[in-house]
Formats: structure tokens, sequence, C-alpha cells
């Protein structure tokens, strides 16, 4: 944790910078990239990891010569804000964002309230924005500048459960916790039918505002309850350290999962050997063999600079900062109301490897980035990945264009 309030104090600085150097007239061919995302709290790994992979992402565009459109060179600039996961934030950044640095382009953004605010102004001023909010209200035909550039519960939840009651046939109750946020408010009935469609009672639900230190009442509640599943929904990692060793206190040893868990490192050092066994699925094994040299790399250098490893949160930004320049020479344009024309049609180049956005099915739009479901767990108090899921709609396209 040294290593992220060092970090985020140095990006601070650097964004006081900018700020104050923002009156000034910018170079013409140099395009703001932005991000909007928790960079204190519980979820700051978070946030800073996403401004860490985008400014990766833009060093080697720009070190290759930038992007080429219409005969001019463009370069690209990142600057990241905190919106603390609350809609007030969101708010205060969004104006930041679109009145002040004047950006056309969110390269990344987290939590449902703060993105919803963001919208507010992004869609009425065409501003093409990247976001990683799980609420199924960001997207959709009434979002036409909203694409999602990390796996949601739709996509998640599904094959995370299935394989969770495929390995504990026994199962049979489940507990949920969440949030009292819009992330979480919106999660909830996601995870829930899809218990149910496994034949497994959702016996409770239960909230908590983010922010909490003091779970034990919680865990008090949820230990008595003696369900077969504790499912933690959208809890950081750090939050679901703390419920999983208060619930091993009061002798509770069911099934954990944790389906937003980004990161091993947080849940094992909080949580201890509570933490053994919990299911997740939105983490990844980035140095693992079904890594690619991309993602070794960028995880190599997520713990040299940031004090934890990459998950899919983090390298989400660094994906769509390359879908961005994928879709400006596309579309020929550096205008969001061409790119989002052609971002749908067309099959480039990510950390993953080849992949596009589909998801109209779903969402009733192709605005959702397709990449593998990875379904991980603590081991040992290690992260292994035990089963990876490809998405079906990606391997038509990709055989489709072969």
């Amino acid at each position: 944790m040294k290593s992220l309030r060092k970090y985020f104090l140095i990006t601070s600085l650097a964004t006081f910078a900018f700020g104050a150097s923002s009156a000034f007239a910018k170079d013409p061919e140099t395009l703001i990239l932005t991000i909007s995302a928790p960079m204190s709290g519980a979820a700051a790994t978070w946030g800073l990891g996403q401004e860490w992979t985008a400014k990766q992402a833009v060093k080697e565009i720009n070190d290759a010569g930038g992007v080429t459109v219409d005969g001019s060179v463009y370069k690209f600039e990142v600057r990241a804000y905190d919106n603390k996961y609350n809609a007030a934030e969101g708010t205060k950044v969004a104006q930041t964002i679109v009145n002040r640095d004047k950006s056309r382009y969110v390269v990344g953004s987290i939590g449902t309230a703060p993105i919803l605010a963001l919208q507010s102004l992004t869609e009425r001023n065409k501003i093409l924005t990247f976001t990683s909010a799980w609420g199924m209200s960001t997207k959709g035909p009434s979002k036409p500048y909203t694409f999602t550039q990390a796996s949601s519960p739709f996509e998640i939840l599904k094959p995370l459960y299935a394989y969770v009651k495929e390995k504990h046939p026994e199962i049979k109750t489940v507990v949920m916790l969440n949030p009292n946020d819009a992330t979480g408010k919106e999660t909830e009935p996601v995870a829930q039918k899809a218990w149910e469609d496994l034949g497994v009672e959702v016996v409770s639900v239960n909230w908590y505002e983010r922010g909490t230190t003091q779970f034990q009442p919680v865990a008090q509640k949820i230990a008595g309850m003696k369900a077969d599943v504790v499912d933690l929904g959208v809890a950081p990692p750090a939050d679901a350290g703390v419920v999983f060793r208060e619930l091993a206190v009061l002798g509770w040893d069911g099934v954990k999962v944790l389906p937003v868990g980004t990161s091993a490192s947080q849940l094992v050092e909080i949580g201890g050997k509570a933490s053994d066994g919990t299911y997740m699925g939105f983490a990844g094994d980035y140095e693992g063999e079904l890594a690619t040299d991309k993602q070794r790399e960028l995880n190599e250098g997520m713990k040299r600079d940031i004090g934890e490893p990459l998950n899919p949160l983090q390298v989400a930004a660094y994906d769509v900062v390359y879908a961005l320049k994928a879709g400006m020479e596309a579309a020929n344009s550096i205008d969001p109301e061409e790119i989002i024309k052609v971002l749908p049609n067309i099959i480039f180049d990510t950390s993953y490897g080849k992949t596009a956005f589909g998801g109209k099915e779903t969402y009733g739009s192709p605005q959702q980035l397709l990449v593998p479901v990875m379904i991980t767990q603590i081991q040992d108090g290690k992260l292994v990945e035990i089963e990876r899921a490809i998405p079906k709609e990606l391997e038509q396209r990709l055989a489709a264009q072969n």
C-alpha cells in the first residue's frame, strides 16, 4: 500500500501541474485522453492501474510515431482524475474533463454512479467514452458514445457460478453482500437470477456503504444464515478480505465467491488464510501460461511501479487506447461521431490478441469489448487461473475473418 500512496502522490502532483497549464493553448496535434476512476480509498488500485496501463499504451503509440489520420499525425496525452467512486465526485470530474480539458475521449472510467454522472455530459457533447461500469444502465442504444472496456456481470456471472456449482454440487443456499451504490444495485438482480437458474436459493441480500471499515455486524448476520455460499458481489478485494476474515473468526467455512475479485495480493494480505479457496471472475494470472508476452510485460511493470499485479480492470485501459487508435485509422477521422460508426465493425489488436466489440444481443447495440472470462481461485495464498472462457461471438468474428 505504501507503493500505492507514493504513486498516487506523484500522479496527483502531475495532474495538478496539468491543470495549472490548462489555460495555455495546447499543441493542436496532441489529443487529450482522460480517465475518471477511484484513485483513493479501497478501490484506488483500480484507478491507479488504469492510469498506468493507459500511459504505457500512449507511450508505445507516441514512440512509434503517433496516429496518422487524414494526412495529419496526432499524439496522445493521458490525464486521470479521482472520482472517489461516487456520483458527486464523478460529476466534478466530468465537468473537468468536458469543460476544462475539452477532451473528446475517455479511455478509462470506473463505478456505475460516477459513470452515469459522466455520461450526462459526455453523451450530450458527443465524447467517446470507454467504461468498465457493470450497470446495464450505462450502455445500449440510448448511450451511443459509450463502449464497455471490460467484462460485466452479463459476461462473467453465468460461467463463474456454473463452474462453482459444478465443483460444489452440494451447495443449495447463498447469501449475497454488495456495496450500497449503483454498481451493487444493478449487479445484485443479475447475480440473483444466475444463482437461481442453477437451483441455488438466495436466502439473504445485504448491503454496506463504501468506505466501511467495521464489518463485524454484517459478518455476524451473514454467518448466522448458515448458507453454503457467501457471494461478495462487487466488493473491492480489500473489503472482501476483511469480511472473509471476520467470517472465519465466527466459524463460517463455506464456499467463498468474489465475482469482481481483481487482486489476489490485496485479498490475501488482508484476509490471510481466510481468503483461501475464494473463486473470482475478474482476475487474471498475467504471468502464467495463458498470458501473452505483452501482458507479462505489463504485469511486471505494474508490480514494479504500483506494487500490485495486473488485473483485467486495469489492462482494459491499455486495450481501449489501441481500440481508439484503430477506430481513428479505420474512420480516417478523429471525430468521435465518425469513430463510433466503425468501432463495432473492426477487429483490432489488444493485450489479449485480436478482439472486437459486440454484445448486441444482450445490450441492444454492439458496445461490449469481447475478451476472455478468466475464472480464478486463491490456492495457498496464490492466484491460480482454473478456466478461461472465450466469448462465442468473438470466436465467430475471428473465424469469419480468416
